[in-house]
């Protein structure tokens, strides 16, 4: 089964499609995919066949990567999937093994249709601590990573290995890495610095998150991301999941985007401030004026001058850094595809 079909909506959809596009429309769509244990026991079918029904739904034309006919007519331009959490590895080892046999298929598959995907420019991400999965599968995303990475047109995530979790202390570290490097400062470590040491720190936050299955958790999934994200729990399993589930969710979303945006906004604003009084502590420290000030009581206009300063050299400061975690993690994809995607 190919990743991308080729195909319209239907009359009706296209109908529906147009109606809600009227409206505010979510550009970031994260799902839990859940389901699809009960889904086989419901169909008296193995767990693994359930397992593939459910990576199969992924193939069909509801996400970005694998069929873009959903998300081409709803404008939804990146999707963000919850595929195996780190959480997972205490299954039975039968299961495990299972399913990262399963995985490696459906990447295998993925990089026979590098056309395809360049066609549609679908980049694909792999979210997660990569280490923590078989050698030839590390490779094999590693290989669809690197193929992918200069299309823009729209946008697949997959956390495989994940948890949000594990995701938040791995940020910390690479900060601690930088001051360790001494490419940061201690008080260059911010919320907004975090945000950019995430796995997703090339998406913006999700619009949209959708749960199936009926559970009304979130599951250690993208917490910090999801703050001012509209949260729809649906009761539809997830290989049963339609086109017009993922509209009712998207009205729903609608509804409240209004009360989203003023919280984002809000939060925002903030931030900044935060962020201003951070610099301006900084910069009128002792030490900061006694080597732009000589020493002397500072006035408003030195006091304003120690400011930009300091600013200047704390975004210098983290945009090498932050230039450096991007090259470290780049090498980590080039590195297991031995130098190439040959």
């Amino acid at each position: 089964m190919s990743w991308i079909k080729e195909g319209e909506l239907n009359l009706l959809e296209k109908i529906s499609a147009s109606i809600l596009k009227a409206g505010p429309m979510p550009k970031h769509v994260a799902f839990i995919m859940d389901g699809n244990r009960r889904f086989a026991r419901r169909k008296n079918m193995e767990r693994q066949e359930g397992h593939m029904q459910g990576f199969d739904k992924l193939a069909e034309p509801s996400l970005v990567f694998q069929t873009l006919r959903w998300c081409k007519h709803l404008n939804i331009q990146e999707v963000t999937v919850y595929a195996f959490s780190i959480e997972n590895f205490k299954r039975t080892k039968d299961e495990v093994e299972g399913l990262m046999e399963l995985a490696k298929q459906k990447f295998e598959r993925l990089l026979e249709e590098r056309e395809n995907l360049e066609k549609h420019g679908v980049c694909i991400r792999v979210l997660g601590d990569l280490n923590l999965l078989p050698l030839d599968l590390q490779r094999l995303i590693a290989k669809a990573v690197l193929a992918t990475r200069a299309h823009n047109k729209c946008f697949l995530n997959v956390c495989f290995a994940y948890t949000s979790r594990y995701e938040m202390t791995n940020a910390v570290r690479e900060m601690a890495w930088g001051v360790e490097q001494g490419l940061i400062q201690a008080s260059d470590v911010s919320e907004a610095l975090l945000s950019q040491c995430l796995y997703s720190n090339n998406s913006p936050n999700p619009d949209l998150l959708i749960r199936t299955s009926g559970e009304v958790r979130l599951s250690d999934f993208l917490l910090w991301q999801t703050s001012h994200t509209c949260l729809v729990f649906q009761s539809v399993l997830w290989p049963e999941y339609s086109f017009w589930n993922l509209c009712e969710a998207i009205l729903q979303y609608q509804v409240n985007h209004k009360s989203i945006q003023n919280a984002r906004d809000v939060h925002r604003e903030h931030q900044k401030l935060l962020q201003l009084e951070a610099d301006r502590t900084c910069a009128l420290s002792a030490e900061h004026l006694q080597r732009h000030g000589n020493g002397k009581p500072a006035d408003a206009g030195r006091r304003q001058e120690a400011l930009s300063h300091y600013v200047a050299r704390r975004q210098e400061r983290v945009r090498h850094f932050l230039e450096a975690l991007t090259t470290k993690r780049d090498s980590f994809f080039t590195d297991l595809c031995d130098g190439g995607l040959a």
